[in-house]
């Protein structure tokens, strides 16, 4: 399970820690501390330090009820940021959009890997990730994100993710895709009950049977929330507990805001595998 990201040569079937950098005045955790480019690249230097693998940059926040950006506004968000990273840091950057215009710019000026929310949805996208060739992260979500919560409903949610995950698969393929580039996320939060994203976290080892990496994505989510009774800024311990039970199910990247932690986390949960 080998995969390249621009220079770099990762072995997928160990978990690698991706930190989250939003550079939007609005996203639900973190909107507005890191919109200013000085304080984004000091953020990701210090995510760099902490252990990241990657940096996950996103200009449009994909909460419930977040304002429309604009092509322009979101690419003058997210490109300078990509680019001032790439030049400065030994890093894998990952562009968080769903934007072709910001997936092709972004890639142009470095970045590694495209993270779609939207699995590619837009017009366009499924174009510019094949014409971009890099790796590309196909996420599942039920509805849009301003309306993925309004009672998701679900048979049986870990074979319709599946189901989905292996339409778009197979559509990002005949548009041009590289199999071998393509990573998929289940989407915890997006368009799912705590229930649905419980049974999603127990059976995340069944997702492997899709034969593609595996993005998650849970640091600080609501589910968490739910489950602790926990306010936003209090979730760490739980979201290394989440953290922790995706790397020992196989997940090859764990998305997070609290980099240092999760990386020992995701340390500890390597050596337990490996010693088995």
């Amino acid at each position: 399970m080998k995969m390249k990201f621009r220079g770099q040569v990762l072995d997928m079937s160990r978990s690698h820690v991706m930190g989250v950098l939003n550079v939007t005045p609005d996203s639900f955790s973190d909107g507005g501390r890191f919109n200013q480019q000085d304080a984004a690249l000091l953020q990701a230097r210090q995510m760099v330090a902490d252990g990241a693998t990657f940096v996950d940059v996103g200009g449009e926040s994909t909460r419930p009820g977040a304002a429309k950006v604009s092509v322009q506004e979101e690419l003058d968000r997210v490109c300078p940021v990509v680019e001032t990273i790439g030049r400065e840091l030994d890093v894998i950057v990952s562009v968080d959009t769903s934007t072709p215009e910001v997936m092709s710019q972004a890639v142009e000026l470095g970045a590694g890997l495209i993270n779609d929310v939207r699995a590619l949805g837009r017009d366009g996208a499924m174009a510019a990730a094949a014409n971009a060739g890099v790796p590309v992260c196909i996420m599942h979500i039920q509805g849009e994100p301003e309306n993925m919560q309004d009672q998701p409903e679900y048979q049986n949610v870990l074979r319709e993710v599946g189901e989905f995950l292996t339409h778009r698969v197979r559509a990002a393929i005949q548009a041009g895709v590289d199999a071998q580039n393509i990573i998929l996320d289940p989407g915890f939060g997006f368009g799912k009950t705590l229930e649905h994203n419980l049974r999603l976290l127990a059976s995340l080892d069944q997702l492997q049977a899709l034969g593609h990496p595996l993005l998650v994505g849970m640091s600080r989510k609501s589910m968490l929330g739910h489950i602790t009774g926990r306010d936003l800024n209090e979730r760490l311990p739980a979201s290394l507990a989440a953290a922790t039970i995706s790397a020992m199910k196989g997940a090859s990247i764990v998305r997070a805001h609290d980099v240092r932690e999760t990386v020992d986390a995701i340390r500890v949960a390597m050596a337990v595998k490996e010693a088995v």
